[in-house]
């Protein structure tokens, strides 16, 4: 295959600043010279390649649109086109930056104690430390209101007890930011260094996707941490889905990355593969895949600009976001399976990127607000009706 094309058949390239482009060609270039050798091995071997965590930070990724603390301080349409070019490589190497900077890095800046700020920030964005995210439960992934966990007061310091699910990052994380229900019912978030006396971690394996990213368990039995541990400013459960939000918006643009690779390594296998005389990409059926693929990337590209451009403006709204991230990852998936169809039998070896795009975005689709989720946050907000039951 040649090299990847990109995808611009609206010329938004034009719509783009000049340091905007720039940045997305560095980790373009970086992906594809770092990561892309190496993802299918880490694929096949349910690892994630942790000597690249650190050359993350030094291309300024963990962070990049926080001010301060050696962050660069970067445009939301930077950093949305960083999130897009890292899951062109994989919705691994996506998550765990994003995980980084929007999950740990954002509410620390946004809800912490400036002690908080010193000791943790500047270590994130070098990448000489990783973090984690604890939100969902066993029994609470959709309902994040119900959960389970506890942080009592005693003396000076806080237990912690209860088990956090589906965790990027997880075992890796050097702190995890949980989130908990204090003694007076109130929601709130904790750092948790790792090594902490109570905290464990356990990967979670045999999964059929997100293959190339560390997914774990955290248990908490009577850990104790300071009360210093607590993020001061992050009251109730709006923290956690204001950080939530932050993510959700490099999930729209990530997509965006991963249905480039599958549409643009499908139009360059269609070319290139001859059935009948010709190649496939003379087929009307084929061709109808195609253009399906590249209008619903178009769509998407102008729907997380503008969302970008609201962002850096200050006015985007988190329904705005729902939206996006429902609608960019749904056809990125799609893409990702006519992708496989026009590959054929070719396409579910992992010698192409497709079937691991394919196999990753089903849970890009769930996790953040599944599809269901975010339509109904969608529907809430335009006939100002819940469909979330009492909610």
């Amino acid at each position: 295959m040649e090299k990847f094309r990109g995808v611009d058949y609206y010329g938004i390239e034009e719509l783009l600043t000049e340091e905007e482009r720039m940045v997305r060609d560095t980790i373009r270039d970086w992906v594809e010279a770092e990561y892309l050798p190496i993802v299918a091995k880490h694929h096949r071997e349910e690892s994630f390649p942790l000597h690249l965590i650190p050359k993350l930070g030094e291309l300024g990724v963990f962070g990049a649109t926080l001010k301060g603390h050696g962050s660069p301080g970067l445009n939301n349409v930077a950093y949305g086109l960083i999130m897009q070019e890292l899951e062109r490589g994989d919705s691994g190497l996506r998550s765990c930056a994003s995980v980084q900077s929007a999950l740990v890095m954002y509410p620390i800046h946004a809800y912490g104690s400036e002690a908080q700020k010193e000791r943790w920030l500047p270590r994130l964005q070098r990448g000489d430390a990783v973090g984690c995210f604890g939100l969902s439960e066993p029994d609470h992934g959709s309902d994040p209101g119900s959960m389970k966990m506890r942080a009592a007061r005693k003396g000076d310091a806080y237990v912690l007890n209860g088990t956090k699910l589906w965790i990027t990052n997880g075992s890796i994380a050097d702190v995890a930011l949980v989130w908990a229900r204090g003694d007076d019912g109130e929601i709130g978030g904790y750092l948790v260094e790792k090594g902490t006396p109570g905290f464990s971690t356990l990967d979670i394996h045999g999964k059929f996707s997100m293959r190339a990213s560390v997914t774990s368990e955290l248990s908490f039995q009577d850990c104790r941490i300071p009360l210093e541990n607590k993020l001061p400013n992050a009251m109730g459960l709006r923290g956690a889905l204001n950080c939530l939000s932050q993510a959700r918006y490099g999930i729209a643009w990530g997509a965006i990355g991963a249905a480039m690779a599958c549409y643009d390594w499908a139009l360059q296998y269609a070319q290139a593969r001859i059935q009948f005389g010709k190649p496939i990409a003379s087929f009307q059926l084929v061709q109808r895949k195609l253009v399906w693929m590249v209008t619903e990337i178009t769509k998407a590209q102008l729907l997380a600009l503008q969302l970008g451009r609201l962002k850096d403006q200050g006015k985007v709204r988190p329904q705005q976001v729902s939206m996006a991230k429902m609608n960019n990852v749904s056809i990125a998936l799609e893409t990702a399976r006519m992708a496989r169809d026009i590959l054929g039998a070719a396409g579910i070896v992992d010698e192409h990127p497709v079937i691991r795009h394919m196999l990753n975005l089903e849970t890009v689709v769930t996790y953040e607000g599944t599809h269901d989720i975010h339509t109904l946050i969608v529907g809430r907000d335009i006939t100002g009706l819940s469909a979330f039951g009492d909610a």
